[in-house]
């Protein structure tokens, strides 16, 4: 008994990675992109870089165990989601008023820690934010709302 509930539990596994994600990234007009946009400094361009686009724009990396479902159907969620709330890449077609709240968001977001997720940099240990790049990327993005 033990045997086949092993095996039909194989057996789905083995089904599941026939169903791939797409990991094309769409393409897009840079002319669009937040940073070209808003010209950030170089340590807060590679903070947004490092920590924040591959969930929150069209430049996502996809790293190997987005091979492996169902890791990689819960991953690409968390992209679409993250592209879904705030996507860099199109950043320029955002209103005036939604670019303001967005970046509103950032700073409440970083602020409590909340961003980048703490699931993604368990993975990513990269994209975790340090105190001092918490507070220049807050400071930043602030000192951009109030102009």
């Amino acid at each position: 008994m033990k045997r086949k509930i092993v095996i039909g539990l194989v057996a789905i596994v083995v089904a599941m990675q026939f169903f791939r994600i797409d990991k094309e990234n769409p393409t897009f007009d840079s002319n669009n992109d937040f940073v070209v946009i808003m010209k950030p400094s170089a340590e807060v361009g590679n903070i947004l870089k490092n920590s924040c686009y591959d969930c929150h724009s069209f430049e996502t990396k996809y790293p190997w165990y987005t091979n492996v479902a169902p890791v990689s159907w819960w991953v690409k969620d968390h992209i679409n989601e993250g592209r879904d709330e705030l996507n860099f890449s199109v950043w320029g077609t955002y209103t005036d008023k939604r670019k303001d709240h967005k970046l509103e968001e950032v700073v409440e977001l970083v602020e409590e820690g909340e961003m980048p997720l703490t699931s993604y940099t368990l993975a990513h240990s990269e994209a975790s934010l340090s105190t001092e790049q918490q507070e220049a990327l807050i400071a930043w993005v602030k000192a951009v709302r109030q102009q």
